[in-house]
């Protein structure tokens, strides 16, 4: 294998470039990203940065130095817009070709948009300093979406000293994938610190003056964050043959086709701890299937099923949360540890007989640690909770 090509320049995609140059790969590397920017973290994009604790030379993944040390061609500001299997090609927006003998793709993700014009999002750099620039004292800000983003970033507004609303559809913000329980405390949270939160509401469009709910009902603001998920970019691959379904499908090694692998955000493969596929949009899990994906690409005899548990944290006010494991589609939520009311609580996941995942809230690290080795260990659910009860 002497040229690999590697689609997209973010976490994922650095971590492949990485990782496939300190297991011995000596041949072209390729690396390509739409963004002008060199490699970024993105979770700091809604809470240091767009509060402006942190200035955007501080997200740099690396330096040029270290970049510039892997011998990449790397090809910046420069999207994928087709892919040619037979021929074995990425074709670009520059009108280049570039062969490939091994590909993976990390292209991620792009934010999900209403109806309109003038509202803001949050998934690029350039977008955290748009919107920053954008709040402070006195501003009227409206969230649509009281997700993990959404929620950040109205904390960081709130802090600001903005005005915020956070609109929601579903009754319970996060209800899907914490419960309604623990979906409560969080949108309470909220409340206190002056956050005007309404659920139950849809937003059909945005307008000049704010938002319009389905209801008619128009809610005026000086900014709207557009907060209502993502969609992966998987576009470019439409005529590729390659099986797309809420992203690029993959199996347990994070392969979709010979020789072309996927990872990060864009990725939707079958982990065998679960038994389940998913597509898991995390920055761990970025890095970690980043690594997977090269690994078995540069060897198809020693090949490794990608079978993490997932992990994810969010800062909002004083509140750090954590979370170890897969815990949509959950069949149960308990508190084994803490209190609900106090917003210091560690609470274990149940789907089926087995613990499938545990999220603490004002909690240490070390609070939920064993409770990520025994998801890693395929647990069952009344052995995990009866160990914690009885200790």
């Amino acid at each position: 294998m002497n040229r690999i090509v590697v689609v997209g320049a973010s976490a994922a995609g650095l971590t492949v470039a990485e990782t496939l140059r300190r297991e011995g790969y000596a041949g072209t590397l390729t690396l390509v990203g739409d963004e002008p920017h060199a490699p970024y973290d993105r979770p700091p994009l809604s809470k240091q940065v767009l509060s402006a604790e942190w200035e955007p030379d501080r997200v740099a993944l690396r330096t040029p130095a270290d970049l510039a040390g892997h011998g990449l061609d790397l090809r910046l500001g420069v999207a994928a817009t087709a892919l040619d299997l037979a021929a074995q090609e990425v074709w670009l927006s520059d009108g280049a070709k570039v062969p490939y003998d091994g590909l993976v793709i990390a292209t991620g993700v792009r934010a999900r948009r209403l109806p309109g014009e003038g509202a803001h999002v949050l998934r690029t750099l350039d977008d955290a300093l748009m919107l920053r620039e954008r709040l402070g004292p006195g501003r009227k800000l409206v969230v649509v979406g009281a997700g993990f983003l959404g929620a950040e970033a109205a904390a960081v507004a709130r802090r600001l000293g903005a005005d915020v609303t956070l609109l929601e559809p579903a009754p319970v913000p996060l209800a899907h994938a914490v419960g309604e329980r623990v979906g409560q405390v969080l949108a309470q949270a909220h409340a206190d610190h002056g956050v005007k939160l309404r659920t139950g509401v849809s937003v059909t469009e945005v307008t000049d003056e704010g938002v319009r709910l389905g209801s008619g009902e128009e809610i005026e603001a000086d900014e709207v964050l557009v907060a209502i998920g993502s969609l992966p970019n998987t576009e470019w691959l439409a005529d590729s043959g390659l099986s797309i379904g809420d992203g690029v499908v993959c199996d347990e090694y994070c392969e979709a086709a010979g020789n072309v692998y996927a990872a990060g955000d864009v990725a939707r493969w079958y982990n065998p701890l679960f038994g389940t596929s998913m597509r898991v949009e995390h920055r761990t899990n970025a890095a970690e299937q980043g690594m997977a994906a090269a690994r078995n690409l540069l060897d198809s005899e020693a090949r490794k099923a990608f079978s993490p548990v997932p992990y994810f944290w969010s800062d909002q006010y004083d509140m750090k949360i954590q979370a170890h494991g897969y815990l949509r589609g959950h069949d149960e939520v308990a508190v084994v540890e803490g209190d609900l009311g106090e917003r210091r609580f560690v609470a274990a996941y149940r789907a089926g007989d087995r613990l499938t995942g545990a999220l603490a809230v004002g909690m240490p690290p070390k609070a939920i640690r064993g409770w990520r080795q025994a998801v890693a260990a395929g647990a069952s659910w009344r052995k995990a909770v009866h160990d914690a009860t009885t200790v």
